[in-house]
């Protein structure tokens, strides 16, 4: 499932011809995705002016001329992608937008696990989406004190705390193993017992991972690609994710990277050196 640092990447892509153009043809290619989309979804699109484009957590937010927001989530497989004018549809298009001057975006979706949504832009921090996520994890607002109080009396791994968008919002499996390494934190620890030294340590890895992989356009595992076509390269850079069995890479360290499940997720680390 593409994670924050994919649905960023996305984000700033899109923005590039989408910013202040105007939306002159949404076409649908069937009723629904994940979910059905919204009664009247391409008529209330068309014609409308692309204000800008932000994220909040894995969600893609368009905001529209007249107070409306596109929600868009990519699901497992969903992705944008910018064409030329009158560009022949890819296998799984859901959705094209054609935008003044001649550029058409494709939302593709093999496994439709994607949704759209639209709200008033105005509401969108109460809405059912939103409404009680936690503090987006490359904001000020997401600190060592703001961790260690969100994890106060949680007695489920550090791991599985982590991915819970009530703690921190957009946080992924891929990244929450790779920011747990840096850290030296064993996603086995119960979350309550990150103290002040380890929340210190864990949450500025968190926000280095996570900018490096944007600065890499993401990771390009399965169908993520970007908005250009392009894959992502981090995945050439992930020191356990995917490593079973490999070396730990930490300098003197003789482990090896193991793999468990928790919470039905593949967790990679290393036993030897993540207390």
């Amino acid at each position: 499932m593409p994670e924050l640092p994919e649905v960023e990447t996305v984000m700033r892509g899109l923005a590039v011809p989408m910013t202040g153009a105007r939306l002159d043809k949404v076409t649908t290619y069937r009723k629904d995705l994940r979910f059905p989309l919204p009664r009247g979804f391409a008529k209330r699109l068309t014609g409308r002016e692309v204000l800008r484009l932000r994220r909040r957590a894995k969600y893609l937010l368009i905001d529209l001329e007249g107070g409306t927001t596109l929600i868009a989530h990519l699901g497992m497989s969903g992705r944008f992608v910018i064409h030329g004018a009158a560009a022949p549809l890819e296998p799984h298009t859901h959705v094209r937008f054609q935008l003044q001057g001649g550029t058409d975006i494709h939302y593709c979706d093999p496994r439709r696990f994607g949704f759209m949504d639209l709200a008033p832009t105005e509401s969108l921090e109460t809405h059912k989406f939103f409404a009680a996520m936690g503090p987006e994890p490359l904001g000020n607002a997401f600190s060592g004190p703001h961790l260690r109080e969100a994890l106060k009396g949680k007695k489920t791994p550090i791991k599985s705390a982590l991915l819970d968008q009530h703690v921190v919002a957009g946080l992924g499996n891929i990244y929450v193993c790779e920011a747990l390494f840096r850290a030296g934190i064993s996603p086995r620890r119960s979350a309550h017992t990150i103290g002040p030294a380890r929340a210190e340590r864990l949450v500025p890895e968190i926000k280095k991972v996570l900018s490096e992989a944007i600065a890499a356009g993401g990771s390009s595992l399965k169908d993520y690609v970007q908005a250009d076509g392009e894959l992502g390269y981090f995945q050439h850079a992930f020191q356990v994710y995917g490593r079973e069995g490999g070396p730990c890479l930490k300098e003197r360290c003789p482990g090896t990277v193991r793999r468990i499940v928790q919470s039905g997720r593949s967790t990679f680390f290393c036993a030897t050196c993540q207390r």
